[in-house]
C-alpha cells in the first residue's frame, strides 16, 4: 500500500514555498505598519521567520487552514525576535501581522 496524503492532508510545502510565503508574509505587515524598516533588516526578519517555520514546520502543515492559530503561534514564536530586529513596538508589529495575514 503506497503512503500518500489522505483526501484531506496536503503534502508538506517546499522549502522555496515557505521562503515565497514568508517574503510575502512580512512584506504586508511592514506595509500595514507604516514604517521604515531597511532591505537589509528586512532580509534578515525573512530569515529568522524562515528558520522559526522550519523548526514546526509539521504543526504548521497540521494547521494550515486555522489562521488564527498560526497568527498566535506567530505572536509567540516570531513577533518578539522581530519586534527587536526592527526596533518597532511588539504590540503593533502583531497587530499589523494579523491585519495583514487575516488570524
Amino acid at each position: 500500500m503506497k503512503d500518500s496524503p489522505g483526501k484531506h492532508r496536503t503534502p508538506l510545502p517546499t522549502p522555496r514555498k515557505i521562503r515565497r510565503g514568508c517574503s510575502k508574509e512580512l512584506y504586508r505587515t511592514v506595509k500595514k505598519l507604516g514604517v521604515y524598516i531597511p532591505q537589509d533588516k528586512v532580509a534578515e526578519g525573512e530569515t529568522l521567520y524562515y528558520k522559526k517555520v522550519i523548526g514546526n514546520l509539521l504543526w504548521i502543515a497540521e494547521n494550515s487552514s486555522n489562521r488564527k492559530a498560526l497568527a498566535d503561534w506567530w505572536d509567540e514564536a516570531v513577533s518578539e525576535d522581530l519586534a527587536e530586529l526592527w526596533q518597532v513596538d511588539q504590540d503593533h508589529l502583531k497587530r499589523a501581522f494579523r491585519s495583514s495575514f487575516g488570524g
